[in-house]
């Protein structure tokens, strides 16, 4: 009757482990559970990216004003009357004036060019208007 306890203790113990710990186990479901949740977080933002994205082009292909704006945030283009204003924080202002490099000197040179400043609160404003 002993070895049969024994036996059936051993089993018991080798059934244990292989519950919590070896392949397929516990552990493994727990590690798989974390890894499906991670993925389903990523699926939604990238859900709700794609359907940001999907309502850009539907407004690109509908309408100008959408074109109208990527051209004027990413191009930098403006409209044929229109004046463009610049403003320069103050230390970008102070660094293109003490080392100008060829293209600030020649427009530092030509009176047609040059760009009015205006001090304000610690702030250079530097204002060009493109016609």
């Amino acid at each position: 009757m002993r070895p049969l306890i024994v036996a059936l203790a051993v089993a018991l113990a080798v059934l244990q482990f292989r519950l919590w710990v070896a392949d397929g186990g516990f552990r493994e479901v727990w590690r798989l559970r974390a890894r499906v949740e991670e993925r389903t977080n990523e699926n939604r933002l990238l859900a709700e990216r794609n359907a940001a994205l999907a309502a850009e082009v539907l407004d690109l292909k509908n309408g100008l004003a959408a074109a109208e704006e990527r051209a004027r945030s990413e191009l930098g283009m403006v409209l044929p009357n229109e004046s463009f204003y610049q403003i320069v924080p103050y230390e970008a202002a102070a660094r293109a004036r003490a080392a100008p490099d060829d293209a600030t000197r020649a427009a530092a040179n030509d009176p047609t060019s040059a760009l009015p400043e205006q001090h304000v609160d610690g702030a250079a404003t530097a204002v060009s208007a493109v016609r």
